[in-house]
């Protein structure tokens, strides 16, 4: 019987852990294709992650950042990072490469994003481009960049691109947004992109009896969802679902302090809670989400056909969560809020009118798990 082909993914979530979900599907369809599957994860470690049975799981020693501008890294204690810590964790990254010996290493965002982790991967793609036999080397990019302030850096993304890797993955549908309309110069590389469809978790949901009826409340798993919870927890007795129960899903990230005086000022029929690995199940029961407009979740909810009002994250440099929610409220698929006019009176409106919408079954791709498997598996095979 044949070795199974094996895939080593690398991937750095550094505010939420949506990226760190998003590969982590992406590790489970590479595991049911027949892959040798090792995730490896530089942030910090997520308790709910779920579904890596048959997957080997890396965690490195964990760095995020500081806040949304991303320019400082702080390690595990929240110290700043040091050239120590950068060397100590390089040398760890190339120890695990080793001991896998992969036959396709997949970085997750980078080179169009995570540069300030070049200092451990532009190494190992050195290393790697010089192996015989060499590793095939592949991105794993979102359909949306964030607002590009800095040209040169596109630049250094195309050469990265062209120097090491085989293929870019584009996790998108090139139908509602093509990936040129945040990354200008997409054409000089067209030959080496492949859209897979958006990808969204649909083979290992957890079970759940949570969520039926419920408005759901959630903001991802960074420390950014106080101002929502606020607003949300103030429109229920604008709205007309004033009368259903409300769970509102903080991340462990936020302020304690925080949390305990929104869960005083909560009344009856509302549950505060952390957020729980089974929300992907809890969206297909619910009555109506109100969220972030993160990838994740967003997906998510298109999966399930649930009523939505998503309200764009838009601190530091982002501009990815507002074009996508702009995009799909134009087709009808949900109710976008922008955060700069988020009062409770608006986003009770918007629920009001996202009841008054029965969800329809989006066109849109949601098979870009599995289609990446597919894609590396092409390309392993045609190399042979």
């Amino acid at each position: 019987m044949p070795a199974k082909p094996r895939i080593m993914i690398y991937v750095q979530h550094l505010l939420g852990v949506g990226h760190l979900h998003r590969v982590a599907a992406i590790a489970r369809a590479m595991a049911r294709g027949g892959f040798d599957t090792t995730l490896v994860s530089g942030g910090m470690p997520d308790p709910t992650l779920h579904g890596l049975e048959d997957i080997r799981f890396v965690q490195l020693p964990p760095a995020r950042a500081k806040d949304a501008s991303f320019r400082i890294l702080l390690d595990e204690n929240g110290a700043e990072v040091t050239d120590a810590w950068r060397g100590m964790r390089q040398e760890r990254l190339n120890a695990v490469f080793d001991e896998v010996g992969p036959d396709a290493f997949l970085t997750e965002l980078f080179p169009f994003g995570r540069r300030p982790m070049r200092f451990e991967l532009l190494p190992l793609l050195a290393r790697i481009r010089e192996r015989r036999p060499r590793p095939l080397v592949f991105c794993s990019v979102r359909d949306i960049l964030v607002d590009r302030t800095k040209p040169e850096r596109d630049l250094d993304s195309i050469a990265w691109l062209q120097q090491y890797y085989d293929a870019a993955f584009i996790h998108g549908d090139a139908q509602l947004v093509p990936f040129e309309k945040t990354f200008p110069l997409a054409g000089r590389i067209k030959d080496q992109l492949h859209y897979t469809g958006y990808i969204v978790e649909q083979h290992s949901l957890p079970q759940t009896d949570a969520g039926d009826g419920e408005v759901l409340v959630s903001a991802g798993g960074g420390a950014v969802g106080l101002p929502l919870f606020r607003v949300a927890l103030a429109a229920r007795g604008l709205s007309s679902l004033r009368d259903k129960p409300w769970r509102f899903l903080v991340s462990r990230q936020e302020d304690p302090a925080e949390v305990e005086a929104l869960r005083r000022s909560a009344g009856p029929g509302v549950v505060i809670e952390p957020v729980r690995a089974d929300f992907p199940g809890m969206l297909r029961r619910c009555l109506l989400s109100i969220s972030k407009a993160g990838y994740n979740t967003v997906m998510e909810t298109l999966a399930s056909r649930a009523r939505a009002v998503v309200v764009p994250f838009a601190g530091g440099e982002e501009t990815e969560q507002a074009l996508r929610a702009d995009l799909l409220a134009g087709r009808g698929l949900l109710q976008a809020v922008r955060e700069t006019e988020l009062t409770p009176q608006r986003l009770a409106d918007a629920i009001d009118k996202a009841l008054m919408t029965e969800p329809g079954r989006s066109n849109i791709r949601l098979d870009g798990a599995d289609e990446t498997a597919r894609l590396v598996r092409h390309f392993l095979a045609a190399r042979k």
